[in-house]
């Protein structure tokens, strides 16, 4: 969600629009010189009367033409704001078990076509995230090399339960002699590192899974690796399905949003268990020729569909109309 809104509000102002981004300071230095950034205590519940106080008096000097709450809590704080912002938009980044911060919304944008049908909402749309993989950091680091002569799977994220990735673990230990010619690399850094170390540790897989920790620039990884799989519990449209397929790397997944929207049904796993993903893995591997012409369609309609210049161009047509929905109103 930081990355989206990082990513938006930087190709917005490109765009020449006046942006505010209000957030944590801790974020500040995520958004360039361009982008006016207003530090709140967002650390705060959404119910306190402080954050809803600092949030009210900044958007009174700041007078929006457009409030855009990304995500519940940002909705359900945004939703209190009266008539302080000409309009206001909400995105759902994941299924949750209530939608109801967003009702008081003008609009609301959704990720994918499943959190799209889940939502009850008059006005509601359907914008995937996007990604540039043209645009590479100006002091890029050299990104990760993977080994060589042999298959590399690769899998992206929070080192979060969340992720899944101890089930991904053990469903690689479970794939027996296909590992000898396979090498796992999971990237990121989070609370369940020390988890996950012991678990490859204890299952005796140091040779074949390696945790190199978070790493900015993975152009490099995506392109050299013939595999991504995602292991999530649940997802609301994940970055990393977008940028493997954008780099023609094919992917696997568990039946989470996002994947099971877009892949085909070859690539999703039965269900979440370690013996599913096991399963989805070992077919993937038998035949990765096979899956990656499968795909092809989908990376066809990432490169239509899942850039930064369409998810951008598409939430500015949205505020457009919404301003002059209401102007005409």
């Amino acid at each position: 969600m930081e990355q989206h809104t990082a990513d938006l509000a930087g190709a917005l102002a490109d765009r020449g629009h006046r942006i505010h981004v209000l957030g944590h300071r801790a974020y500040r230095e995520k958004f360039p010189a361009n982008i006016g950034f207003h530090p709140l205590p967002v650390h705060l519940g959404r119910r306190n009367l402080w954050l809803q106080l600092a949030l009210r008096r900044c958007l009174r000097r700041l007078s929006p033409d457009i409030l855009h709450a990304q995500g519940n809590k940002a909705a359900q704080l945004a939703g209190k704001t009266g008539k302080l912002a000409g309009m206001r938009v909400g995105t759902v980044h994941g299924i949750k078990s209530s939608h109801k911060a967003f009702t008081h919304l003008d609009r609301v944008i959704t990720v994918s076509p499943q959190i799209f049908r889940a939502l009850q909402h008059p006005h509601k749309h359907l914008i995937y995230n996007g990604v540039d993989v043209t645009r590479r950091p100006q002091n890029p680091e050299a990104g990760p090399a993977l080994q060589t002569g042999i298959t590399n799977v690769i899998a992206v994220g929070r080192l979060e339960s969340v992720k899944g990735f101890d089930v991904l673990i053990r469903a690689w230990s479970r794939l027996g002699a296909l590992t000898g010619s396979c090498h796992l690399t999971i990237f990121g850094e989070g609370r369940e590192r020390q988890p996950l170390e012991d678990l490859i540790r204890q299952s005796g897989q140091e040779q074949q899974v390696t945790l190199p920790g978070f790493c900015k620039n993975l152009a490099p990884a995506y392109e050299q690796a013939q595999l991504t799989v995602i292991s999530s519990e649940r997802e609301g449209f994940p970055y990393v399905l977008v940028e493997s397929l954008l780099y023609g790397c094919p992917v696997v997944s568990t039946p989470v949003s996002g994947p099971r929207d877009i892949l085909p049904a070859t690539a999703i796993s039965k269900g979440h268990s370690d013996q599913d993903l096991a399963d989805l893995l070992s077919r993937a591997l038998a035949d990765l020729n096979a899956l990656h012409e499968a795909e092809k369609p989908a990376m066809a309609f990432a490169r239509e569909k899942l850039t930064l210049e369409a998810m951008v161009a598409q939430t500015e047509t949205l505020y457009l109309e919404a301003m002059a929905s209401k102007s005409g109103s």
